[in-house]
């Protein structure tokens, strides 16, 4: 009986969960602002500039949302998580969207009981590590210390990696991106490993970047993307269309400087999306303009990519399989209409 009791309250708790979470655009409009979910700094993707405004590519997302439901980029709150906090403060309500360098992957998605709104950057599991070992594989680690952030898919992928390859390792545990650095810095570990994007930006940022290389082992599969809790399907559909509009933009050659005048062009998907003809925002419970905002706040997929990680970013990453469907990549858009 006890036992029935237990699991009719559970079932309960749910129902109320479920109702509490499933108007989060409505909570988000009446206290003005979108909580979102960052790293603890991670160069070029998120982390605060010299006067505390927090800047980089999954923070060009949040902002992107925001100018889509109020107008306005600024209106968003960012909170700082690591890989262990990051789903607790999205199930708990803490924060609105998580857009922070986070794998898609089933049990996230089920058993966590979130929903990824599609991928921002398709990544790959690498080592960095310095050039002075002299080596040039990662088949050549055995016996390596490793760097490794906690509440992540790297350990399991490196734990698979090493025992396929009949190589050990020892592993050095710490709980979030910039600890990971500091120990590898300073020589706590010989190896680091996480994303490729992830190695890339904490080496610009290193204490002498060109003393260190990122091999050329590519090891998992890591399609990043922005996510949200289930059961609130009409602010899941916001955050992928604003993902979508991103996009798209790039592949009909809208920009944040010609937003204005595109507005007239032939096009009718672009006119869909800036706004012009047929009304998408009300499918979203949003204005006429919604996409075009999004634009003229952050500009398209491109500008924000290449604004933050790009070739010309102390970053430095090359768009790769990240470039259009249409131009060598594998980025593609479902349509606007």
């Amino acid at each position: 009986m006890k036992a029935l009791k237990l699991l009719a309250a559970t079932a309960a708790l749910a129902v109320v969960s479920t109702a509490a979470s499933a108007a989060t655009l409505d909570d988000v409009k009446k206290k003005g602002f979108i909580q979102c979910g960052v790293t603890t700094g991670l160069a070029g993707f998120a982390a605060p500039d010299d006067k505390g405004v927090w800047k980089g590519f999954d923070v060009d997302f949040c902002r992107a949302m925001s100018a889509a439901i109020f107008g306005d980029p600024m209106k968003v709150k960012f909170t700082p998580t690591t890989g262990k906090t990051r789903f607790t403060a999205l199930a708990s309500g803490e924060i609105d969207v998580l857009a922070r360098n986070t794998t898609w992957t089933m049990s996230r998605d089920t058993d966590l009981g979130f929903e990824f709104v599609g991928v921002n950057y398709y990544d790959g599991q690498g080592f960095m590590i310095r050039k002075s070992l002299g080596v040039k594989s990662a088949t050549e680690l055995n016996g390596a210390s490793v760097c490794i952030q906690t509440g992540t898919t790297t350990e399991l992928n490196l734990a698979d990696y090493f025992r396929t390859n009949k190589m050990s390792f020892t592993p050095v545990v710490v709980e979030d991106s910039a600890e990971a650095r500091q120990n590898y810095d300073k020589g706590a570990c010989d190896v680091y490993t996480t994303d490729r994007s992830g190695l890339a930006a904490q080496r610009s940022v290193l204490s002498e970047p060109d003393a260190h290389m990122v091999l050329p082992e590519i090891i998992s599969k890591e399609p990043l993307g922005p996510l949200v809790r289930h059961g609130d399907n009409k602010w899941g559909d916001l955050a992928r269309w604003t993902l979508n509009v991103l996009i798209s933009a790039e592949e009909m050659g809208v920009t944040q400087a010609n937003a204005d005048s595109m507005k007239t062009a032939n096009n009718p998907e672009i006119k869909r999306m800036l706004g012009t003809e047929g009304d998408l925002g009300a499918m979203l419970g949003l204005g006429k303009d919604w996409g075009y905002n999004i634009i003229k706040a952050v500009g398209n997929y491109s500008e924000v990519y290449e604004r933050n990680i790009g070739p010309k970013t102390p970053v430095n990453l090359a768009r790769g399989v990240n470039a259009l469907w249409n131009k060598g990549g594998i980025l593609y858009s479902a349509p606007l209409r």
